[in-house]
């Protein structure tokens, strides 16, 4: 059977007739699923016709035999929605989609240590046997939920990408043959396309027979327009990804662009016939800790926020660039008037938001004095990496007993040898003798913990001594993007001090995201710095201070303990949007009724984390943060977003 959309050297044609595909990305796994009909309706009315979504192997295929199409996973109930409100599907299968999504949407049981090799040895995105093995078996899983949602099955699939921007990584034919082969296969009879930058340098690794080539870019869309003409001849043209925002980087600036020049590009892409995709439409929300991470040096990792200033906002806000870019679009198609096609939809331009609150803090739980950071764990060789003990996302906390030996430095000064982290993956928190020692990272390797300035708090004047020594490794997000792709967690080459590496580590894997409920019960039956600490009235009694400055200064007496468990409420009416202000906290992961809303960071852009209306409830509403670096004087309650300058006082 024919595919619905038929390319030819004027254009797409459907039923014999011009058709310009007007689509936007829109991501079923950022969004609550309660909220997928709301944001399809949205991107209805901004005038598209078309719905583009990837699909993220490791939400689907969390460990080695689990597949799940269920909740948030639920690709095929997303496509039926989308559906329901007469919008054709685009859908990304990968297996890599980028999406500065957590190692690229590759589950990291696949990436990291594979069977019977050495780790890391497995070819990503080649013809390596091993790996499409993987690949295939996961075709075999998902390919029947797409197949009978395509449009020449009465479905509304109209286009399925063959792997993604792939002259940017390699250049194995037989590899993108192999995949697109495999979808013939399996039963995908609808066009196929392939997507990439819009140079012939990217071009020549990314295309295959068999599969219309596409571009992507966000500016210069006249200059693109020129070469795809000389590069992509006699064929329909396409722009896959308009990149009409962008993302934002932990300790960047938060990026913005002007509606007006977004749309002009646009306006010039349409009026020569070229389809667009505009990405994103809705970004919304890395959830958990899925987030990925450029690299060109040290890691970027990737806000929780996906915002991307896309026309539909994070909470689903119809932004000024939403009506640029339907002014334009009704330009080339009738659309009624906006206000009334809101009514027909039953959506509002701005979504109901909980009022601006503070947010109490009711106590706050030292985690190293609980049975969670202190309970033995397999004791493994050296430093396992995350991926060779099971952990796709989190913490793993590792611990053994090392003997710390005196040392005289030129001064005359007693010291102790630095531990040294070799291939540190991405951040650590060092306690010694349960003294916090120092927070390393990947901004040298090794990164290096000195700990002359505790020589006397660890030998007690003796000259020698054996400590327990806690190493808490974190992973902000495997790489998304380039030749670090696939790269594992942890400290990957070992753990060195004085002389030699010390070996036979216990081994903790906290997989926070899945650690909610835990984590409430350790807060609520933890040994708490009391609600009496932190209050500001008992506090204020002696020194006279403020309510602010006393809660202040029960936070800063609180910082030795971290990491710490920080328990807060707050009191809903109703459900609806709200965004959880943690502008005052340091470095952590937030829950909101026990899910994982996400990671924060002081070091901004982002300063306040969004928590859709689904995940509230009527009445009382818990928040627990997993406080790593800075106990917060406050939480509130925000109806917008909040966004710093980094570096900015």
């Amino acid at each position: 059977m024919p595919s619905t959309l038929i390319p030819t050297p004027d254009g797409l044609l459907r039923d014999g007739a011009p058709h310009l595909i007007v689509s936007g990305a829109v991501h079923y796994f950022r969004i609550h699923p309660e909220q997928w009909r709301d944001r399809l309706r949205r991107l209805v009315a901004m005038g598209c016709d078309t719905v583009e979504t990837y699909v993220a192997w490791n939400l689907h295929q969390p460990a080695p035999g689990t597949t799940t199409f269920e909740g948030i996973a639920d690709l095929g109930r997303f496509l039926d929605i989308a559906a329901e409100e007469g919008l054709d599907a685009i859908v990304r299968p990968g297996p890599y989609i980028c999406a500065e999504w957590e190692n690229g949407g590759f589950p990291g049981w696949v990436t990291g240590a594979p069977s019977g090799r050495a780790a890391g040895s497995l070819r990503l995105r080649t013809r390596d046997p091993e790996y499409l093995a993987h690949v295939d078996a996961w075709f075999d899983a998902l390919i029947p939920v797409i197949a009978p949602r395509q449009a020449t099955r009465g479905g509304n699939v109209v286009m399925v990408q063959v792997e993604n921007e792939y002259g940017s990584y390699g250049d194995d034919l037989a590899y993108l043959e192999h995949l697109r082969d495999g979808l013939r296969a399996r039963g995908i009879e609808e066009l196929l396309v392939t997507s990439d930058g819009p140079a012939r340098m990217w071009l020549t690794g990314g295309t295959v027979d068999g599969a219309l080539a596409t571009v992507n870019f966000g500016s210069r869309a006249a200059e693109v327009l020129e070469l795809a003409a000389e590069e992509l001849p006699e064929q329909p043209q396409m722009c896959m990804e308009f990149w009409n925002g962008w993302f934002d980087h932990w300790g960047e600036q938060h990026h913005t662009r002007p509606a007006a020049d977004a749309a002009a590009e646009l306006a010039t892409m349409l009026e020569a016939g070229m389809s667009v995709n505009f990405y994103m439409a809705h970004g919304g929300t890395n959830f958990g800790l899925t987030a990925g991470a450029n690299q060109d040096g040290p890691l970027e990792p990737t806000t929780t926020s996906y915002d991307y200033d896309a026309p539909i906002a994070e909470d689903g806000t119809l932004t000024e660039k939403f009506h640029a870019f339907r002014e334009v679009i009704a330009r080339f198609r009738e659309l009624p008037p906006l206000a009334e096609q809101l009514e027909q939809l039953g959506i509002a331009a701005q979504p109901a938001h909980l009022p601006p609150a503070d947010v109490p803090i009711s106590s706050v739980v030292a985690v190293r004095e609980t049975e969670r950071f202190t309970r033995p764990a397999p004791v493994c060789i050296a430093p396992p990496t995350f991926e060779e003990i099971g952990l796709e996302r989190g913490l793993l906390r590792l611990s053994r007993e090392i003997e710390m030996v005196r040392t005289t430095g030129a001064d005359g000064a007693p010291g102790v040898a630095p531990l040294r982290l070799h291939g540190l993956h991405d951040r650590a928190w060092v306690f010694v003798d349960g003294i916090p020692a120092g927070i390393a990272d990947d901004r040298e390797d090794p990164a290096v913990v000195d700990l002359a300035p505790l020589a006397e708090r660890i030998l007690r004047g003796e000259p020698y001594r054996t400590v327990r020594v806690d190493v808490l490794v974190e992973n902000l997000g495997r790489s998304n993007f380039g030749p670090h792709l696939g790269d594992r967690k942890g400290i990957v080459g070992g753990i060195w001090q004085g002389v030699r590496f010390h070996d036979d580590w216990e081994a903790d894997p906290w997989p926070l995201e899945e650690m909610g409920a835990e984590l409430a019960a350790i807060a609520a039956g933890g040994p708490a710095l009391s609600a009496e600490a932190l209050s500001a009235d008992a506090l204020s009694a002696d020194a006279g201070a403020t309510a602010e400055a006393a809660t202040t200064a029960a936070a800063d007496a609180a910082t030795d303990a971290l990491p710490v468990l920080v328990s807060a409420s707050f009191t809903a009416d109703a459900p609806a949007d709200t965004f959880l202000d943690v502008s005052a906290a340091g470095h952590g992961v937030a829950y909101v009724n026990g899910f994982c809303v996400g990671r924060y960071w002081g070091i901004g852009p982002q300063q306040a984390l969004y928590v859709p209306a689904p995940l509230i409830r009527e009445g009382e509403n818990e928040v627990l943060l997993l406080e790593l670096e800075r106990v917060p004087a406050r939480l509130a309650l925000s109806e917008t977003p909040i966004w710093s300058t980094p570096g900015a006082d």
